[in-house]
């Protein structure tokens, strides 16, 4: 079974590169972004979240409005202004090669250079690199992090660690100003968090963890997505040493993978590499959670 890369039209995206495998499709902006703005089975709905409504953005002083688009994309941390909210709402260079898409945007005003390079296999997998180059003359402290935003209605599991220190710690845990601990949508266990994503509820919750589980899910109706990274490692990483964040409203949920947090030095490319997994069950999503904690 062949990759095959052709150009589409997606909902108000513009011009767009899809990646098929006969199974599943990727589909990415490249008018803009770039963004992952649909990742699910051939016939099948989007798993990602699409903000075809244009509900989020950021006005970014002398430099325009961005705009979230939805799906994924690569930032830099930590988050400021207005770097981080530069805007990318110009065209991406895209080179496909049999089975992987690069695709390259414009070099950023402040000197990086973003990248994604996405891998699809034979199978109901992708395999994303995100990069960002240092392209200055002089070092620069940063760390790599990812964002997908995915679709409304699911539940995410987050395994925590049960590596045994003795006296000293093997959990952290962020969480911002805006997140309430006695929020609904979190559980909070000795093996895992759960976080549920519900349309009633518009109030923010952010948390982040040092996930050395190498995985989450999101279980949504009968399909499940698997996200697998990189294992955690004794280095310093953003917003008390976290490697993984989740984040969720009244209208998606985002899994956000952070790497190193360091000074980069002139040409050096930090990379976060990530891979994707979709399936379908017959399991009620309450069963895909027991089984899956079952299994830490």
């Amino acid at each position: 079974m062949s990759v095959k890369c052709y150009d589409t039209d997606y909902k108000n995206y513009g011009k767009c590169l899809c990646l098929d495998n006969g199974r599943i499709k990727l589909i990415c902006t490249i008018d803009v972004g770039p963004r992952i703005v649909f990742f699910g089975f051939t016939d099948g709905e989007n798993v990602l979240f699409e903000d075809v409504d244009r509900n989020f953005y950021e006005i970014n002083n002398g430099y325009g409005v961005w705009y979230a688009y939805g799906g994924h994309r690569i930032w830099c941390a930590p988050e400021v202004m207005p770097e981080t909210y530069l805007p990318d709402n110009s065209k991406v260079e895209a080179d496909f090669n049999g089975t992987t898409l690069i695709l390259t945007p414009a070099k950023t005003k402040f000197d990086k250079q973003f990248e994604l390079v996405i891998t699809m296999s034979d199978d109901n997998s992708v395999i994303i690199e995100n990069r960002i180059t240092n392209c200055s003359d002089k070092p620069v402290k940063f760390a790599p992090w990812s964002v997908t935003g995915l679709a409304a209605g699911g539940t995410e599991i987050i395994p925590l660690c049960r590596e045994d220190k003795g006296f000293l710690p093997n959990r952290t845990m962020a969480l911002w100003s805006y997140s309430n601990i006695r929020d609904e949508r979190f559980i909070l266990t000795d093996k895992y968090a759960l976080l549920r994503q519900d349309p009633k509820e518009k109030k923010a919750f952010k948390a982040g963890f040092n996930v050395t589980g190498k995985q989450i899910v999101y279980v949504n109706d009968r399909k499940v997505f698997r996200m697998s990274f990189d294992s955690y490692e004794l280095t310093e990483y953003p917003d008390f040493c976290c490697n993984f964040e989740t984040y969720t409203n009244d209208l998606f949920l985002e899994c956000e993978l952070l790497g190193e947090l360091k000074d980069y030095q002139p040409g050096e490319t930090a990379s976060i590499r990530e891979k994707w997994e979709l399936s379908n069950t017959d399991w009620a999503p309450d069963k895909v959670i027991e089984e899956f904690v079952s299994k830490i």
